[in-house]
């Protein structure tokens, strides 16, 4: 099981996440939605495609962009559709 941890809370946990570029990409549902908030942000990979992000906010406080996922990877990378990952001093493990 993988969980991401941050601010002393699991904001995610998995037995099925996907390692690409040795981040792990958790499914979507499960995320806990509670936990984020709409960022505007967004960052262009040539073979994903356009990442959107997502910041969390766990016990009153925000970690700006610290999440991501991309709603409409390229081919090559159509198997993290509909799945999301952490960075910015969230824990995965």
């Amino acid at each position: 099981m993988v969980k991401a941890i941050w601010n002393g809370a699991v904001i995610a946990e998995s037995d099925a996440t996907i390692v690409v570029e040795g981040n792990h990409y958790f499914p979507r549902e499960a995320v806990d939605p509670a936990v984020l908030a709409p960022s505007a942000t967004m960052t262009v990979c040539p073979w994903k495609g356009t990442a959107h992000y997502h910041s969390i906010v766990v016990h009153g406080a925000t970690n700006p962009d610290a999440a991501w996922y991309y709603p409409e990877p390229k081919d090559a990378a159509a198997r993290i559709k509909n799945h999301v990952a952490f960075w910015r001093g969230v824990v995965v493990g």
